[in-house]
Formats: structure tokens, C-alpha cells, sequence
């Protein structure tokens, strides 16, 4: 039996405080990495092996970054930090929650919950649950 990391520990009870959480996960952006992943139910192989991928892809496309730019630049904002803070994907069954971390900039803490879930509810305790990841890192 393996020993759960940190990590592991801090998503597995950031999944348990979300509502109605099916998935959460840690994304190294820079890398494309998954770091950790905890589900509640099944999910198709090819979808968790790219969820590190696509969630680069949304935080540092080539056009998301030049987006990025534009905005800071139109706003005179010199900082290093990201612009785009979180992304929130609305699929037929599911809410996607991406939130780039603060401390952390260059990682995406990812959450999937069901649409029943009250949308405020799962905004409020996913930006609740990056704080405590972030500490595990």
C-alpha cells in the first residue's frame, strides 16, 4: 500500500469540502504535468491523462497569452503575475473550475463537479480548497 504525499492528502479533502466534487486535481501549467488527481467516480483514461494538458493549453495557449498581454498592457499593469486568474467551463453534466493557484502562479488546481451543485457553492469552496493545496506543494 502506498503513502499518500501531501499533495494527495490536501486534494483528497479539497474534494470532499466542494460540492458535489466528482474530480479535483493539481496541474503543474509550466510542465504539464498532473501532479495529483483524486475521483470519486470513473473517468475515461484518455480524459485524465489529458486533463494536465488541456488545462495548459487554457492558462498558456499561444492566444491566451497574447490576450494575456494585450489586457495587461491596455490596463498599464507591469506585474509578473498572470492575468487570467480562472476559467469556468460549462459542460452538459459537469462544471469545470480552474483556478490558478496564488502562490504559486504556474499551477492550476482543477475541479469537476456536478450542475446540480449551487454554482456560487462550488465557486466559494473551490477558491477556499487552493489555499490549502498550495500549502501542501
Amino acid at each position: 500500500m502506498s503513502q499518500l504525499s501531501d499533495l494527495d492528502i490536501a486534494v483528497a479533502r479539497a474534494i470532499s469540502s466542494v460540492p458535489e466534487c466528482l474530480f479535483a486535481g493539481y496541474v503543474d501549467v509550466a510542465s504539464g504535468l498532473l501532479l495529483s488527481i483524486k475521483t470519486v467516480e470513473t473517468h475515461p483514461n484518455e480524459v485524465v491523462d489529458l486533463v494536465a494538458a488541456a488545462t495548459a493549453d487554457l492558462f498558456q495557449g499561444q492566444n491566451v497569452s497574447t490576450v494575456e498581454m494585450i489586457m495587461k498592457k491596455a490596463r498599464g499593469i507591469e506585474s509578473t503575475r498572470r492575468y487570467i486568474q480562472e476559467i469556468i467551463v460549462n459542460s452538459e453534466n459537469l462544471y469545470h473550475i480552474f483556478i490558478r493557484g496564488k502562490k504559486y502562479q504556474e499551477y492550476v488546481a482543477v475541479f469537476a463537479c456536478r450542475t446540480s451543485a449551487n454554482l456560487g457553492m462550488v465557486l466559494t469552496k473551490s477558491r477556499a480548497a487552493v489555499p490549502i493545496i498550495e500549502s501542501a506543494v
